[in-house]
């Protein structure tokens, strides 16, 4: 018999030079020796993961999925204690496992994320990314344009967009229409952002919104935090935790109900149908099992589960 070997963690290596972005060696995965089939699928492959064999063969040879992902979004994604955490570090694992296959997260400006594919810096792309026509496209949904060839979603995830403020200081900001004529801070090119400019345009003699919008949502809550805003718009899971967590819980509070309630997506290329597949498949497997709602109820976010994995599901 073979002896059955361990998959370790990479050192960190710099990535991504022109925008700044730093690799880091994501969770590494375990694969066992021997056959495993899945009475589902009839795939094959190395012990406790019985999807490999629907990987496309590149990346079955390279025993590693490359994720690129916005790594400050807690607690979807981000670091604590020098280690990449949270909702999405936890599920792609999860899925490595499934598919025989390591994960490695490399850190980029969320803006950047599907060009980044489209370069081959990544083989996916997962980072609370909302699924919709644009991003499906490659449609830039302001100005109607062709910037892209698009991607397909798995859609993993439901959440929904919060707006927040400062504890004690909602100044009666109970929804959007709210907003006219306030400052709010965002993340630049995220549905937060849409909603800020689409609300904008309905102010009317209210008064525009005004919008300054930031590489990261961690750089809005420190402008929010010092007072440089009135609220902050972020998807629901961060903007609870930051309301829960900041400052000891004494910084933000929602405000309002969450709105716009989509799905959360693994964004792949068009032309890898085969990857986009197999990761469907896994997550499958892992709603099967239970494991996919305990790691949702770790983070708190159990109210987002779906059913199954669905493909370009976003509006």
């Amino acid at each position: 018999m073979t002896a059955c070997t361990t998959r370790r963690t990479s050192a960190a290596r710099s990535r991504m030079a022109a925008v700044g972005a730093i690799a880091v060696t994501g969770a590494l995965l375990l694969t066992g020796c021997g056959d495993q089939r899945d009475k589902n699928t009839g795939a094959t492959g190395p012990s406790g993961a019985p999807y490999f064999n629907l990987l496309p063969k590149h990346i079955q040879s390279a025993g590693v999925i490359k994720v690129g992902s916005d790594i400050n979004y807690p607690p979807v994604e981000y670091r604590k204690s020098g280690k990449i955490v949270g909702l999405d570090p936890d599920i792609a694992t999860a899925l490595g496992k499934q598919l025989g296959v390591r994960v490695e997260f490399n850190n980029g400006t969320f803006d950047t994320l599907i060009s980044g594919l489209a370069a081959r810096r990544y083989d996916i792309a997962m980072s609370a990314m909302t699924d919709n026509k644009g991003r499906q496209t490659g449609v830039d949904p302001d100005s109607g344009k062709k910037v892209g060839k698009g991607v397909d979603f798995v859609d993993y995830l439901t959440a929904g967009v919060s707006i927040y403020t400062r504890k004690g200081e909602d100044q009666s900001i109970k929804g959007w229409d709210d907003l006219c004529g306030k400052k709010i801070v965002v993340q630049r090119h995220t549905v937060s952002h849409d909603l800020a400019k689409a609300q904008s345009k309905k102010c009317g003699s209210k008064g525009k919104i005004e919008i300054e919008a930031f590489a990261n949502d961690t750089e809005a809550q420190t402008r929010l935090r010092g007072g440089g805003a009135d609220a902050g718009s972020s998807d629901f899971p961060v903007a609870a935790f930051a309301a829960r967590t900041s400052g000891g819980g004494k910084d933000f509070e929602l405000v309002g109900e969450q709105v716009e309630a989509a799905p959360y997506g693994i964004a792949v290329p068009k032309d890898q149908a085969q990857l986009r597949d197999a990761l469907k498949a896994a997550l499958d497997g892992l709603i099967r099992t239970g494991e996919y709602q305990k790691i949702l109820a770790k983070w708190g976010v159990e109210d987002g589960a779906v059913k199954e994995g669905n493909i370009n599901t976003g509006a």
